[in-house]
């Protein structure tokens, strides 16, 4: 009798005992899933964010393979033009440089006279490649 009497008490004892038991662990249990989805939504985001990027760059293609044939023909054009430089490097030297070569000078040291037969020098060879490039216009 005495015991049946006491049961329900007995019984939220054992109630009692359960829930301090197994509720701190289910607190931090629920703690740590609060966190964990936070983290999880961030991660998301980035995603997200990631894919956005990924897909804006698709889009660029287009803009990106006119830019390689461009930089392809640019430098296409670099080497033309060092090829012609070369060239004409090796076929045309300066005609100065040519008459100096064979025409021995004794001139006492003039700085003037030095910076201005210099400048007249750079003149000459101005004018002919000018002159030289004109007639391979036409």
């Amino acid at each position: 009798m005495h015991i049946v009497a006491n049961e329900p008490s007995l019984a939220f004892y054992r109630l009692q005992e359960h829930v301090r038991k197994s509720l701190p662990p289910m607190v931090e249990n629920r703690v740590e899933v609060i966190k964990l989805h936070k983290e999880l939504q961030g991660h998301c985001y980035d995603v997200e964010y990631a894919v956005s990027a990924v897909k804006s760059m698709e889009d660029a293609a287009p803009h990106f393979e006119n830019m390689k044939d461009l930089i392809k023909t640019a430098t296409s054009y670099k080497q033309q033009l060092k090829l012609e430089e070369n060239r004409k490097g090796k076929k045309e030297s300066s005609v100065y440089k040519r008459l100096s070569a064979h025409i021995p000078l004794d001139l006492p040291d003039l700085p003037e006279l030095g910076n201005a037969l210099r400048e007249t020098a750079n003149r000459v060879e101005s004018m002919m490649a000018e002159a030289r490039h004109a007639s391979a216009d036409h």
